[in-house]
């Protein structure tokens, strides 16, 4: 378990922030520049003494105001990753990676082999950092940090300073380290396609406080996300599990609550766990099971909620077995429909629009 309670103060900016997350999670801190992010990992790794507050790390306590317990930042078994991979210039990658197991101070869960399989780092080993791209360093900031056997790994928007190309490059190592160990991971940015792919926790910030937090699919349906996110970008984010393939048409059938998802099949495998967003712009609603139609998925679900989205539109909460989505349709539309909470509706969506917001889960190894 991670269990934060902090306060803090700097000139005009305060912070008051508590959040808990169960052991195993990537903690995603996601709010807009200036919310303390930063601040707080800073808080975490002892850079920074709160004014009030405690931070427990499975049974370790780091900080207790009310014990005047405070653990010093270099015996505190944090692995820091920045937004600048901070790689020694004189040292190749291997040297890198080896000042990480240096600085161990517990027991070894990863050895240095295993984080350079897991980051695919045994073809740059000899090189040295001023001969990689920025991603490549990254994952040689990130594997570093592993060797340090942490108890807890925080990532400040390790991807920030670099490019679409070698952000896309990363991601995946990142989704490697959810799924394979089981270390918490606290992982800060304001980028929130980043926390949709990674987070298992989310923790939404403004203005130094916790504004809502839970699980992914919770933290998607909350109104507090529409005014960080803006109104396009919200959806509902699912789990799902890839029931079958069709090769002949190319499309995977994913089970969703007691519904099935037809979308591209490119890169999935039977029986894997996938992770969707189901955009509530995307999403058309029919009174009426619709028939030959060209769009490949309907859902049948019940409207558990209705919910004003702006002067001109509602959002419509619908389960669809367990799993509950949200489609966004004009006020117009929902008075001549005469929607209401418990009423059957059907929920259309078009395969194409899953495109690029289907994310597989690769299960591995736990710590």
């Amino acid at each position: 378990m991670l269990d934060v309670s902090l306060k803090f103060s700097r000139g005009s900016f305060a912070l008051d922030l508590q959040f808990a997350a169960p052991a195993g999670s990537i903690v995603a801190l996601f709010g807009p520049s200036g919310c303390g992010k930063s601040t707080t990992a800073n808080l975490l790794a002892g850079l920074l003494t709160p004014l009030d507050g405690h931070i427990r790390v499975n049974d370790e306590v780091l900080f207790d105001a009310a014990t005047k317990t405070s653990i010093h930042a270099e015996q505190r078994s944090i692995g820091y990753v920045f937004q600048q991979p901070r790689l020694f210039p004189h040292f190749n990658v291997a040297a890198n990676l080896r000042f990480g197991l240096k600085r161990s101070r517990s027991a070894h869960f990863i050895d240095f082999d295993s984080v350079v399989h897991l980051l695919d780092l045994q073809s740059m080993l000899q090189r040295h950092p001023n001969q990689l791209s920025g991603g490549e360093q990254q994952r040689v900031a990130i594997g570093r940090a592993l060797l340090s056997q942490p108890a807890l790994l925080l990532l400040d928007e390790p991807l920030a300073s670099l490019d679409v190309a070698r952000r896309n490059e990363v991601l995946p190592y990142l989704e490697r380290l959810r799924d394979v160990l089981r270390i918490p991971i606290v992982y800060i940015s304001h980028q929130f396609d980043e926390v949709l792919q990674l987070a298992t926790h989310v923790v939404l910030m403004n203005h130094g406080r916790c504004i809502a937090q839970g699980d992914l699919p919770t933290i998607s349906l909350c109104a507090e996300l529409r005014s960080l996110i803006g109104a396009e970008a919200i959806g509902a984010i699912v789990d799902g599990i890839v029931h079958s393939i069709d090769d002949h048409t190319g499309l995977a059938h994913i089970a969703v609550g007691k519904n099935f998802l037809l979308t591209d099949a490119q890169q999935l495998v039977l029986k894997q766990p996938v992770r969707l967003q189901l955009l509530a712009r995307d999403l058309i609603i029919s009174l009426d099971n619709p028939q030959r139609l060209s769009i490949r998925n309907r859902l049948h679900g019940i409207v558990v909620k209705l919910e004003p989205d702006d002067q001109h539109s509602v959002l419509l909460h619908i389960d669809i077995g367990g799993v509950q989505i949200m489609a966004r349709i004009t006020t117009a539309a929902c008075e001549e429909l005469h929607v209401q909470t418990g009423m059957n509706v059907w929920v259309l969506v078009k395969a194409v629009t899953l495109r690029g917001h289907v994310f597989p889960i690769t299960k591995g190894n736990s710590r």
